[in-house]
């Protein structure tokens, strides 16, 4: 098991990347189309924030994602940034043909570990995605990264908790099929921190040579301390979404991801390096509400960096001279009774 209580220094310089979902898993729920000038000035602009990478849409049936029925027009016309990698949710070969004429850096596969979910989400059978997905790794062939997301490997909201082996099998069936990359997904914000560390520890060793990433939603608040665990199992790549933006439409109730700028601020924190600029992302966030038409659940946003400072209140030095002053009053009385 890994050690649960690193010292402070472990996290200092350490190397973790971000990688923003919001504009394809924040989007794919909001009941109000983003026009589409919006949302490539949006990727655009964290594009320049220091991001790992961006999701930037999905190339799924736009009756199923009406939200996201801009896919081609989108990823042909964003900026593309060195050392940014473009990632798109495919479901099916066809969406994955669509993503690799965009020419995408990388295409994103999901199944979940839990049989209903899977049925729920996709209207397959695991066995049928597999099968489907091994297709799509086929048919990529290093046009693109392929990463497989695992969606709820950390629990089902309709089967219950989902054993480990599940997760662990389909991992290790993807790796030896060619994926670049594996994500598990905590798609209805079930995970607890020891659940988390107990189920990362030692996949960067079994899945050597793929990045590993951890997909966390904060539905019951513990999305943060989860990332913390994962970081304590050594998992260095984390998705999250700009002010939180998201949420499972097969969980009732659910609400969005981690958020991203909230993510980034409390590794900074610590000490770690994210290579994100805050200041630029917080610059994004701040746009969201405009863009979406309401409120965003993102906490630094509202309250500021840990380290903002405030001025102090008006009546401050009289306050103090007050303060003072009773001291000085009881010390005397004090002085006088002991004579």
């Amino acid at each position: 098991m890994a050690n649960s209580t690193l010292p402070f220094h472990a996290f200092v310089g350490r190397r973790v990347y971000i990688n923003d979902v919001a504009m394809r898993d924040g989007l794919q729920i909001e009941p109000e189309f983003v026009p589409t000038e919006d949302k490539i000035r949006m990727v655009n602009a964290l594009s320049r924030t220091g991001l790992a990478k961006i999701e930037v849409t999905s190339f799924t049936s736009p009756k199923a994602i009406p939200a996201l029925r801009d896919a081609e027009a989108v990823m042909k016309q964003i900026d593309r940034m060195e050392g940014v990698s473009y990632v798109a949710l495919v479901p099916n070969l066809r969406g994955a043909e669509r993503a690799l004429e965009c020419r995408v850096d990388e295409i994103n596969m999901v199944m979940s570990a839990s049989e209903t979910h899977n049925l729920a989400n996709v209207r397959m059978t695991r066995a049928q995605s597999r099968r489907m997905l091994t297709d799509i790794i086929q048919a990529a062939c290093g046009a693109a990264a392929i990463n497989i997301s695992i969606s709820t490997a950390f629990g089902c909201p309709m089967e219950g908790a989902v054993a480990a082996r599940e997760v662990l099998e389909l991992g290790d069936w993807f790796a030896q099929q060619g994926a670049t990359g594996i994500t598990l997904c905590d798609t209805t914000g079930m995970a607890n921190p020891l659940q988390v560390e107990a189920l990362c520890d030692g996949l960067a060793e079994r899945w050597k040579g793929l990045e590993l990433t951890l997909h966390f939603h904060n539905t019951r608040g513990m999305g943060l301390a989860n990332a913390l665990a994962g970081l304590n199992a050594g998992i260095n790549r984390y998705d999250a979404s700009l002010g939180g933006l998201g949420g499972c439409p097969y969980a009732p109730g659910a609400t969005g991801n981690v958020c991203t700028e909230d993510l980034v601020h409390m590794l900074a924190a610590m000490g770690c390096d994210t290579g994100v600029d805050l200041e630029a992302l917080l610059a994004c966030a701040a746009q969201l509400p405009q863009l979406i038409g309401h409120d965003v659940p993102g906490q630094v946003l509202k309250a500021g960096k840990s380290d903002r400072r405030y001025p102090t209140p008006p009546d401050f030095v009289e306050s103090r001279e007050r303060a003072l002053a009773r001291d000085g009053s009881a010390s005397d009385g004090k002085a006088a009774a002991s004579s």
